[in-house]
């Protein structure tokens, strides 16, 4: 893009053609705007070749998850009850990308509320199976090849499961890495921005760019975030140490998700370190819902309440058991909330990083929910950062990712060790 031989309205044209060609089936796109995306692509052209200063995303096209709000763009949050919202502003991660030089191609289809309830959104690998939530749209025009990049949110499992089954890269940095401001608040502890893209080193460019300190962020973190490019770019002064947790649920996994991990630790060898946790870990799960369906009836009980008849049947129960749950039982679940957050930085004392699935297995059938978001919960309630790397495949075929987590703000150093695990594999492979 920046030597000229390829430029930002070829390539936003490529993907609205892209776009034009698959999106009848996989239906990732709440709003697209062409002619503004092309607008966008000839300015960024032209700013190009009258010698402008340029961003790291110049002319690149992204999408953007649709509960993360547009002045140019309608924010409808995937539920009826916002049909036609029209925001005044753009979040300040919007305001990023602009600054970084992004095209914003337009807004990607969210579950509802990005909560439980399925989108319309196909798997892009299969149409017969979900793309996972709440990100669908996200990670589904990346893995359709309709945009490069683009931004999603995780309060559970919600960036990293879904990459997972449209076999993209997907990265969630530590919570407070990206600003929050302007995307919609379903759980000021929990909500956490991430990436998708289709390689390690556009996800860590993405992430750099819409990294940064907001004021308006409770969770923003005020020192400068970890660089994510450079730690792609480096080489690990030692091969990393790496642990395993046997987990309850891990019972949960598919035979081919199971067999798959089973073969990366084997070739990975003593790199793993293969433990069972205590069983206060795995309780953490409870400990995560308590937090989030707490918040969220909180944060959305006007909602809520007052369009009760547009709320899903999904959600509907979610609601009501969230509005059970005690303040004295809340302000327990945020107290070990920070005895996680206290156990993982011992943790990495002596760990590069943790290895474990990025979801059970392939994409479910759709119409059977967006998966289980239960191999994200611990990292996600801990604030970690995790990205998932798309390296087995499943019974049918689709894809299964492999999820590093690591420690909280080295970012750089996870993303360091993906591409050494990235590349081991790949040279263990060759060898066979």
């Amino acid at each position: 893009m920046a030597a000229g031989r390829l430029t930002s309205v070829q390539l936003v044209q490529s993907c609205l053609d892209r776009i034009a060609e698959t999106d009848d089936k996989i239906r990732a796109w709440a709003h697209l705007d062409a002619e503004a995306a092309l607008a966008q692509a000839a300015e960024a052209d032209r700013r190009r070749k009258a010698g402008y200063g340029l961003g790291a995303l110049h002319g690149v096209p992204v999408g953007l998850k649709d509960i993360i709000d547009t002045a140019d763009m309608p924010t409808q949050r995937g539920t009826p009850v916002f049909a036609g919202r029209q925001p005044d502003a753009d979040a300040r991660v919007v305001e990023l990308l602009r600054q970084a030089g992004a095209v914003i191609l337009g807004k990607t289809v969210t579950t509802e509320l990005a909560f439980m309830h399925p989108s319309e959104t196909r798997n892009p690998h299969n149409p017969d199976h979900s793309p996972g939530g709440s990100s669908s749209g996200s990670a589904a025009a990346v893995g359709a090849l309709h945009v490069p990049l683009a931004v999603g949110t995780q309060t559970n499992g919600s960036v990293i499961r879904p990459a997972s089954f449209c076999g993209t890269f997907g990265f969630k940095p530590t919570r407070g890495v990206i600003p929050r401001s302007g995307v919609l608040e379903t759980s000021v502890t929990l909500d956490q921005l991430g990436g998708f893209a289709r390689s390690l080193a556009d996800v860590a460019l993405l992430t750099d760019a819409i990294s940064g300190y907001d004021q308006r962020d409770a969770a923003s973190l005020p020192w400068p975030p970890p660089h994510m490019a450079a730690g792609v770019a480096q080489d690990v002064p030692v091969p990393p140490d790496l642990a395993w947790f046997d987990l309850p649920f891990n019972d949960r996994l598919s035979e081919a998700a199971r067999e798959g991990l089973d073969a990366v630790i084997e070739m990975l060898g003593e790199r793993v370190l293969r433990m069972t946790p205590a069983d206060t870990l795995s309780n953490l799960v409870a400990v995560q819902a308590r937090i989030h369906q707490y918040e969220f009836c909180r944060h959305l009980a006007e909602t809520l309440d007052g369009h009760w008849d547009q709320i899903s049947d999904t959600l509907k129960p979610i609601v009501t058991q969230g509005r059970q749950i005690s303040q004295t039982e809340y302000e327990d679940a945020l107290a070990v909330k920070v005895s996680a957050e206290k156990f993982f930085a011992d943790f990495f004392l002596e760990f590069d990083a943790i290895i474990a699935p990025a979801a059970a297995g392939e994409a479910p059938r759709f119409g059977s929910g967006t998966g289980d978001p239960i191999f994200c919960t611990l990292w996600t309630l801990a604030g970690l950062p995790c990205v998932t790397l798309p390296l087995l495949v499943g019974e049918t075929g689709l894809p299964i990712g492999v999820q590093l987590i690591g420690a909280a703000e080295k970012d750089d150093r996870l993303l360091r060790t993906a591409r050494w695990l990235q590349d081991t594999l790949a040279t263990a492979a060759a060898e066979h």
